[in-house]
């Protein structure tokens, strides 16, 4: 299976719009400029880094979705190339890379929590994945469905793979039939046409605009839902059924209250009404409640920055989310984004996903693909 457009040659240069549409308002070219505005590409190669750092940067560049094992020579260098696109609500990536073992140990997961679920379909090479219960082998041609939220190790072959980024918020509906999924190879008729469903994505996107984006959410969402219907077998070993209802109704709740002063553990445990036993294992692969209302918080309070019509105080926006400390908001920031709020302020970074492309391509090119992911968390 190949794709004949390589998406490793894009440019990522946007296409000039004409901005002398006659009869229209400069309000309204300025919307059909941002409409017709190309979707981005952005790289990111090894090959032109010293030898010894190759694979480091590689790891670096991966470091908040897996932890990744050094293989035998690459003191003498790593191929490894990504091309990342943001579309605004999904994130999509073609990947080659040599030969490595991966690997999601709680401490990772707790870490950095991020729980979206990957859908990985093989171009060329095997993969291997192994859970507490599971082993799943898989060769080119079927979508694989890995669960970022859950634990996992394993190994990939010298490979080409593309691989979408769907957040848990993306697919609420189909919630249910996703986690009875994980860690499974789509093997089935709609499955086969998702994963040709995603070479045509692959093969599209230089052509697409950010106008095209919610169109092609919806017909995303509509493919997964479709290509994931549980079977009997996935049902049955489906992790903890009543476990995934009780997580989505603590994230809805939390996202309803998250401006809420009394917002916490125990507002969250009574809500729910379960023990705080329970209560601690639904939040134990995000690193704990408290960690993950902040996670939360932290990313509503990035995009309240990034939105160029809210002029309030960077202090007033954090103190509207809990933290009456603009020091101690600040360095929680940093380290969730890497950079500070008064960056997102100062680069003027609006709503939508042309502007949020300006903001992926000022970073260091190893950092933009975990910066895509956590913002998708939110």
């Amino acid at each position: 299976m190949s794709i004949e457009a390589s998406a490793f040659d894009l440019s990522g240069q946007s296409s000039g719009a004409p901005s002398n549409l006659p009869g229209a308002s400069d309000s309204t070219r300025n919307a059909a400029r941002r409409t017709r505005q190309q979707l981005h590409g952005f790289g990111f190669s090894t090959s032109k880094l010293p030898l010894g750092n190759q694979f480091s940067w590689w790891r670096d560049n991966f470091a908040p979705m897996l932890s990744l094992y050094e293989p035998d020579g690459s003191e003498h260098g790593f191929d490894g190339e990504q091309v990342i696109w943001d579309l605004g609500c999904l994130g999509f990536s073609r990947i080659r890379t040599a030969g490595l073992r991966f690997a999601n140990p709680p401490r990772h997961v707790r870490r950095d929590p991020l729980d979206h679920w990957v859908m990985t379909l093989l171009l060329d090479g095997r993969s291997r994945t192994v859970t507490p219960t599971k082993v799943l082998d898989c060769n080119a041609g079927l979508v694989q469905l890995h669960p970022l939220g859950r634990s996992f190790e394993g190994e990939v072959t010298d490979s080409e793979m593309l691989i979408l980024i769907v957040p848990r918020d993306f697919c609420r509906d189909a919630v249910g039939k996703l986690d009875a999924a994980e860690f499974t190879a789509l093997d089935s008729g709609m499955g086969r046409l998702f994963a040709d469903f995603m070479i045509g994505l692959a093969t599209s996107l230089p052509a697409l605009s950010a106008g095209d984006l919610w169109g092609l959410a919806s017909a995303t969402k509509a493919m997964i839902t479709a290509c994931v219907a549980p079977t009997v077998d996935h049902l049955d070993a489906a992790h903890d059924p009543i476990g995934t209802v009780l997580l989505e109704r603590a994230r809805r709740f939390v996202s309803a209250n998250l401006y809420d002063p009394d917002l916490d553990a125990e507002m969250l445990r009574r809500a729910l009404g379960i023990s705080r036993t329970r209560l601690y294992r639904l939040f134990e692969p995000s690193g704990g409640v408290v960690n993950y209302i902040q996670h939360r918080r932290l990313v509503d309070a990035h995009a309240a920055l990034a939105n160029q019509s809210d002029g309030r105080r960077i202090l007033d926006i954090a103190e509207e989310r809990g933290f009456s400390d603009g020091s101690d908001f600040s360095r929680a920031f940093k380290r969730k984004f890497g950079y500070s709020p008064s960056e997102v302020r100062m680069r003027g970074l609006g709503e939508g996903s042309v502007k949020l492309h300006a903001e992926i391509e000022e970073l260091d090119p190893s950092r933009r693909w975990g910066t895509l992911l956590r913002r998708l968390q939110g």
